[in-house]
This record gives structure tokens, sequence and C-alpha cells, in this order.
């Protein structure tokens, strides 16, 4: 079995009076890939924030690799929805890559090659010295990726990162994510409204409610996906399984 690399023990987040998350416990294994989706409002976003060390905790606490979480960490690296601002405008790719790299001290001589390095492995080595705004919406993110990869962290959180893109693009990201998890053996939390797209990335899905309660605590449910890997976009969403599982998650989501 993998071992543990994240653990959410009895975590629970209050803000503004107002209960978010009631107390919630599961653990992320060591290369999982784990979805967490819900209604807007039930506290998605909150629950990464606080697992990247970003939220304080009300109750309980999250631990990474036996620790509590009391702050960010180079170890974790956060890909955001809005890439657009994720990105300095006045920096060109290879530049908004060496951010990372800068943030942790390489020394300047080791830079280039690491940034080359992960610039092939996004697909950008011809992009290198354009500007943002030179790029489309899909190459933005995947400058974002390509900074969180230059970091080498243990775990990669996303916070619905391909919900701003078309459904072209959205799904090319997709099986690029899904190859750098299965190269690199990568850790993801990953956020999204998009029932498809959690089932096709996941081995796991976490469904959260909104307003929880006592009779009706945050985690609603944890589904297990065993579609077999690697997964391709027509194959996979008409596999019998595949089809099961969005009609379970829907139908919670519906109801709530």
């Amino acid at each position: 079995m993998a071992s543990e690399l994240l653990a959410f023990d009895g975590l629970g987040i209050h803000l503004g009076g107002r209960e978010i998350l009631s107390p919630i416990s599961f653990s992320v294994a060591r290369g999982e890939f784990v979805s967490i989706i819900g209604p807007s409002g039930c506290g998605k976003t909150t629950l990464l924030r606080a697992a990247a060390g970003f939220v304080t905790p009300s109750a309980g606490a999250v631990r990474r690799q036996g620790q509590v979480v009391a702050g960010p960490s180079r170890s974790v690296a956060f890909v955001f929805q809005d890439y657009g601002r994720a990105l300095l405008p006045w920096r060109c790719v290879a530049a908004n890559v060496s951010l990372a790299l800068e943030a942790a001290g390489t020394p300047k001589a080791e830079r280039p090659a690491r940034i080359a390095k992960v610039l092939a492995t996004v697909g950008l080595t011809l992009h290198a010295d354009k500007f943002p705004a030179q790029l489309s919406g899909g190459m933005q993110q995947r400058v974002q990726i390509a900074r969180c990869l230059a970091q080498e962290p243990d775990l990669i959180m996303m916070d619905e990162p391909f919900g701003a893109l078309d459904a072209m693009t959205r799904e090319s990201l997709q099986d690029e994510v899904s190859r750098l998890v299965r190269e690199q053996g990568l850790t993801v939390l990953f956020v999204t409204h998009d029932l498809e797209e959690a089932i096709y990335l996941s081995d796991r899905v976490l469904a959260l409610r909104t307003n929880p309660t006592a009779d009706k605590p945050s985690l609603a449910a944890m589904v297990e996906v065993t579609l077999p890997r690697p997964r391709d976009q027509l194959l996979t969403k008409e596999n019998p399984e595949f089809l099961r599982l969005r009609r379970e998650l829907y139908g919670f989501l519906g109801h709530h």
C-alpha cells in the first residue's frame, strides 16, 4: 500500500460565524489523485486552502507526512484557476517558471537546465521567450503547471484549473496532467465542478455538501474510481463503470 502523504484529522472550518466545513477526516496516499466536488459554497476551495496552509483550521488539523500543516510550504505547489493573474505579464515564459527556482534559492547556473526540462515536459519549449499576453489560455495554464513542476513538490493542489478553458483545450490539459501524474508519480488534490472531469482524472472522488449538520456532515460521499489507466476521452467515458459513477455522483449533486 502506498504511504500516506496527507491526512485530514477532524478538520473543521468556521468563517464569519458560519460553519463552512464540519469535522472531516480522510487521507491521501502518495501518488494518489483525489478530486473534491460539491455544490457552490460547500467549502471545496476552503478545504484545499487549509491543506495548503493558507487557512487556519477552526478544529482538528491537517498533517503532511505526519507533521501538522501550520503554513505554506515549498513542498506544496498550488495551481490557481485564474492563470492570467497567476503569471507576471512582464516576464516571459521561462522567467515566469524561474520564479519557483528563485524562491527556492536555486543557484543561477542550475536554473536554465531545470527550466528547459519542465518546459519540454509540458510542451512549451518553443514558447520560452514569449510573454503571457502572446499565449492562449491553455498555454498560460501550462506555464503555471510548469512553474509548479519546477518546485519539485511532494503535492500539487489544483483549484478548478481548467474551468475557464474551452472544452477541447480542457480535455487536452486533462490528458496532459494525467500523463504527468503517471510519469512523475505526482500526488494531486483537485477541486472541480465538473463530474466527468473528476471521474476521468481521479483515483478517488470526495463529495461535499453545503450547510453541514450533525446528522449530515460535510463529507457526504467517497467514491473509488477503478477505471483502467491510461484513460481515453472517448473510450473511458463510454465505459459502463464511468457512466455508473457519473450517475451516482450526479444524483448526489442534483439532490443538493
